[in-house]
């Protein structure tokens, strides 16, 4: 598929680029080039190819949900500039 400076600078407009008069050929190869690739990626056949999230197959590790030294409240709000009724106290923005 071949892209033209036309499309390029309609491209350029929809992703609020600015892009040079003179740099629209160049835009338009690059995009030509990347459409290209696109089609070639669709030609390979990938039936019965599991999806992957790592080019190694691991297990994220975990850990056992459980609240360890909780009631702690005391502790934190001694770093706040301005604590109240046991919460962060913060400047109102709105109006």
């Amino acid at each position: 598929m071949s892209i033209d400076t036309d499309t390029a600078r309609r491209v350029a407009h929809l992703a609020r680029i600015r892009v040079e008069e003179t740099d629209l050929p160049g835009l338009a190869q690059e995009l030509s080039n990347i459409l290209t690739f696109m089609e070639q990626l669709n030609e390979v056949d990938v039936e019965g190819v599991e999806p992957m999230t790592s080019v190694t197959p691991m297990r994220l590790k975990r850990r056992q949900d459980v609240v360890t030294e909780g009631e702690m409240q005391d502790k934190i709000l001694a770093n706040a500039p301005d604590a109240r009724e046991g919460f962060f106290a913060v400047p109102k923005v709105v109006e």
